[in-house]
């Protein structure tokens, strides 16, 4: 399937010479003369070598079919990440560049969605947003008011993360998974 480049996303599927490739990152230019491009990092999935590409953000890219399904995050050992599909209750091992940093976000029963292309996985997307617990932060500073500035804190999967400062050790908090930003504080 023909896809324009500006709308691949990180996690998305791409064949290029034969070769698959999943999308790491993906950045559009727009510069004020001249062509508009996107960037696209991939890791190609044969071998794990991780490749760059630029194109014009209206250039047509062949997008791969892959299996996109919900896996529940069981273990990791030796031989990888091990998911279970919750209806067919099939597992599958996903090798440890497949989950790169997004490790500390999988604890026991967390619901990903895995790409799986030939049985094999090669791409996982997490929820947008996760709930954790902050481990430590920084005490609150008598005057200072909550739309000042924001703290650095460390949460219990050892995310770290900018809260503001009403947020102290031992609250629950949302945040983004995609760029490890606070959002909220959790409701519950």
């Amino acid at each position: 399937m023909k896809v324009i480049a500006s709308s691949l996303r990180k996690g998305n599927v791409v064949e290029l010479d034969g070769k698959l490739y999943v999308v790491l990152t993906a950045a559009s230019f727009h510069p004020g003369k001249g062509t508009p491009t996107t960037q696209i990092d991939m890791r190609r999935i044969s071998d794990g070598v991780k490749v760059s590409e630029r194109w014009k953000t209206t250039e047509q890219v062949e997008k791969a079919h892959v299996d996109e399904r919900e896996y529940d995050y069981l273990y990791n050992d030796d031989e990888g990440f091990h998911f279970m599909e919750p209806v067919s209750y099939e597992q599958v091992v996903a090798a440890n560049d497949v989950i790169g940093d997004d490790e500390v976000f999988l604890g026991e029963g967390v619901r990903v969605y895995l790409q799986v292309h030939n049985g094999i996985p090669i791409s996982m997307s997490l929820p947008q947003r996760v709930v954790v617990e902050i481990a430590e932060t920084e005490p609150v500073v008598k005057g200072q008011t909550a739309s000042s500035s924001y703290k650095p804190a460390m949460a219990t999967n050892g995310v770290r993360v900018m809260v503001p400062p009403h947020i102290d050790v031992g609250t629950r908090v949302v945040i983004n998974t995609e760029d490890r930003s606070y959002v909220e504080r959790a409701k519950n």
